[in-house]
């Protein structure tokens, strides 16, 4: 068990307590919605985009890997903008994808919350191979 919170446990945590229940709610509530979080929704797309857009920039000199920030640039921010902007005339099926990547962003950060737990552990065998390959063979 990790001594501390390090950045991606609180970046999961983040993930699990603001932004999954604010798209699942907004999901659900489709025109209900109110003004509110619809502008709440525009501005968090754009500030969204912008950041994961610089990240993305940086990662791609760097050579670090672009998959997170490319899924923020391409399909989080503009589907948050394009809710935030349009409303309560926002399309039956623009919500829809607002829950699915409300439940998928759900199941990933658990998952990685879980996993930095280390309350899911590991197979025998990869434990056993650290250990190194002469006591692997004595077991053989």
């Amino acid at each position: 068990m990790p001594a501390s919170l390090d950045a991606h446990m609180v970046l999961s945590l983040f993930h699990l307590a603001f932004v999954v229940p604010l798209f699942l709610y907004v999901g659900y509530q489709r025109a209900d919605t109110p003004r509110w979080v619809y502008l709440s929704l525009l501005s968090i797309g754009t500030l969204v985009g912008a950041y994961h857009a610089f990240k993305l920039i940086r990662r791609w000199y760097s050579g670090s890997s672009l998959w997170v920030n490319a899924i923020h640039v391409f399909l989080v921010a503009p589907l948050l903008a394009y809710i935030g902007y349009h409303g309560k005339d926002t399309p039956r099926s623009a919500y829809e994808l607002l829950l699915m990547a409300g439940f998928g962003a759900g199941g990933y950060h658990l998952f990685q919350l879980v996993k930095s737990l280390e309350a899911w552990p590991e197979p025998e065998k990869r434990v056993l191979s650290k250990l190194g390959p002469s006591y692997l063979h004595s077991m053989y």
